[in-house]
């Protein structure tokens, strides 16, 4: 066993420990290479809990988030997911391991461009990624089993998003809220109705319309649970 694998082993062990249950979560957790995703630079710290930056101001989420945000979504391998915010495409991985589509926008079409190639490196062929627009949701695909947002909305999630999910679905979402954000389930109980629950304090970058400009975004951007 190298080094990469007793680092892998140990985060997991760390998920549990924090209260991760869902054993097919922490086994796409295992199997996705965290270090594949993360600058070379940054390659020692690829198995820490915590957030790394991916360029454009955005980051690889904290694996306790990640892992949070899928064990919330109650995976199947019949849910059609839809991710808004594709980042570095770690998510979408772990997604890909538990789901039986996963559909992810992202709004940085640098980032989306290696995201791409690190899909078919791993030769997830269950993913499907566009750039564009992720607070319109994706209308063509609609309705999803699922949603998973990896920005933060302003008080409510996006309209579009809540009437792309499907009666029963679930959406996951970091909601602000004033200075605070929160992660937030959504379940669909009718067409105007949802149960609600929160689930820990979060800090993510916001959700932001439209494709991003080449020039923006600059580093320094976190994602990770509040201490």
């Amino acid at each position: 066993m190298n080094s990469q694998d007793t680092r892998k082993i140990r985060l997991v062990m760390l998920l549990r420990n924090a209260g991760i249950t869902d054993t097919s979560v922490l086994a796409a957790m295992e199997r996705v290479p965290r270090d594949f995703f993360v600058p070379a630079a940054m390659a020692d710290q690829s198995y820490d809990d915590i957030a790394l930056p991916i360029g454009r101001g955005q980051t690889i989420s904290q694996p306790l988030v990640v892992a949070t945000m899928t064990e919330a979504l109650k995976l199947d391998d019949r849910c059609k997911v839809l991710e808004v915010g594709t980042g570095s495409g770690y998510q979408s991985c772990v997604l890909a391991h538990l789901c039986r589509r996963v559909y992810t926008i992202e709004r940085h079409k640098s980032l989306l461009i290696e995201a791409l190639k690190m899909f078919d490196e791993l030769k997830l062929h269950n993913i499907t990624a566009i750039a564009g627009d992720g607070m319109k949701g994706w209308p063509e695909q609609a309705p999803f089993d699922r949603i998973i947002v990896t920005a933060a909305a302003q008080g409510d999630p996006p309209s579009a998003l809540l009437d792309q999910l499907k009666i029963g679905g679930i959406m996951v979402v970091p909601v602000a809220t004033n200075e605070h954000q929160v992660l937030r389930r959504y379940k669909k109980e009718g067409e105007d109705t949802f149960a609600v629950k929160d689930l820990m304090g979060v800090r993510f970058v916001p959700l932001l319309p439209n494709l991003a400009a080449p020039s923006e975004g600059s580093d320094g951007d976190i994602n990770r649970k509040l201490a």
